[in-house]
């Protein structure tokens, strides 16, 4: 099985986040942040299928919406 991986710049263009924020979320770790995968020391990535299910996770039908409204 091969897993389409995106690097930082273009996991948060696919999310609609800006890089510094995919950065903070990544450092501050946590329930509301998209898995990543360490490639080397110095360079993370992103699969796809783990930011599709993210994103999925994270759908709301109002602002109101704690998230447990919606089905997947």
């Amino acid at each position: 099985m091969s897993a389409a991986v995106l690097r930082t710049p273009d996991a948060a263009k696919y999310l609609g986040l800006s890089q510094s924020t995919l950065t903070k979320m990544r450092l501050r770790g946590g329930d509301d942040t998209p898995p990543f995968v360490k490639l080397s020391a110095r360079s993370v990535g992103y699969v796809i299928e783990d930011l599709d299910n993210w994103l999925r996770f994270r759908r709301r039908a109002s602002t109101s919406d704690n998230g447990q409204g919606i089905a997947a």
